[in-house]
């Protein structure tokens, strides 16, 4: 069984005062685009957000079929990582995506590729056409994640990188990620003007 947690949970400073996971984008809210897509490759998922964000973001995923989980955040304000754990402890998957909800253009194809190469290890991680990972598209072994998660959190870290580092992960080149996907699916939209350009080049 496969799930997927999507990280809704942050505070979008860069983005005004909307909240970025309910931002309308191509006449839908962001985190539906991203739930959507990924229900074509998972069989349960979880959204990972704060408490007060969990109706708002329940309402408008309604009428989307896959009927996620929510799991609000244990403490407030501690990061992806912690919301990473907390979803986590809610699903028996062996191997889980984790991806954020600023990422509409998402590519079903690209996580089913994904979790095809995870398998036998602790995840597989993008890397990006500037040298940076890309976590929060990925896919994880859940129980591996969740003990890196506890180690992390222990050494008072709270950094989902730090996480990952203590993980035996398979690192996915930039050119076997163009090979499989558009970089639009794995970019973020973190500003207004982010978002408006999406949608002049998508909608």
């Amino acid at each position: 069984m496969n799930a997927a947690v999507v990280l809704a949970g942050g505070h979008s400073t860069r983005f005004g005062d909307q909240d970025k996971a309910l931002a309308t984008v191509c006449d839908h809210p962001m985190v539906a685009h991203v739930v959507r897509r990924i229900a074509e490759v998972t069989d349960s998922i979880l959204v990972s957000c704060r408490e007060s964000q969990k109706q708002a973001i329940a309402r408008v995923l309604g009428d989307v079929s896959a009927s996620p989980e929510y799991v609000p955040d244990p403490v407030p304000d501690q990061g992806p990582l912690a919301g990473l754990a907390a979803a986590l402890a809610e699903t028996e998957a062996t191997y889980v995506a984790v991806v954020a909800c600023d990422m509409p253009a998402v590519d079903p194809d690209f996580l089913r590729y994904l979790f095809s190469r995870a398998s036998g290890n602790d995840g597989v991680v993008p890397r990006l056409q500037d040298g940076k990972l890309q976590p929060t598209q990925a896919v994880y072994q859940r129980e591996a994640m969740v003990t890196a998660a506890r180690d992390t959190v222990d050494a008072d870290e709270w950094s989902l990188h730090r996480a990952i580092d203590r993980l035996d992960i398979e690192i996915l080149s930039p050119e076997a990620v163009a090979a499989q996907t558009d970089w639009q699916s794995l970019s973020n939209i973190n500003t207004q003007e982010q978002l408006d350009e999406f949608e002049r080049k998508f909608c």
